[in-house]
């Protein structure tokens, strides 16, 4: 239990919380009583698939934008791929910046996977950051 102690004059307090430091295979832990690790870095979760999609993305938006490829179709025989599959890719160009750096971080959204990238999501960011859809 988390002790609070007021000094006579008033002006300080002093709050003693039980933790206790361990070491273990040369690192320190910060074990709360009931044994929680405080020190543990956060989880990420790096999707190189989902890394690799959102790359090959906008590397196809910009060529075409530069006008290196017309059209999907030319990208799709160039690539040697289906050009539905030329599509649904671009899309992910359209998620929000914020997304995009999380799941380059490895910081989105347990919910947040190709399958359900490739499922319709808003153009707007706002409406994807709400939620919709599973992108945030």
């Amino acid at each position: 239990m988390t002790e609070q102690i007021i000094a006579a004059d008033g002006r300080s307090v002093t709050v003693r919380v039980p933790i206790s430091i361990r070491r273990r295979g040369g690192r320190k832990f910060v074990l709360t009583p009931d044994g929680t690790n405080l020190m543990l870095p956060l989880e990420r979760r790096i999707d190189n698939t989902m890394i690799k999609a959102i790359a090959r993305a906008f590397r196809w938006r910009d060529m075409l934008e530069s006008g290196e490829y017309g059209t999907i179709r030319e990208i799709a025989v160039a690539e040697k791929i289906n050009e539905t599959y030329v599509g649904r890719m671009l899309r992910l160009t359209l998620l929000a910046p914020d997304t995009v750096e999380a799941i380059l971080a490895g910081r989105q959204q347990t919910e947040i996977t190709l399958m359900a990238l490739m499922r319709p999501f808003p153009d707007a960011w706002r409406e994807q950051r709400a939620g919709c859809s599973g992108v945030r």
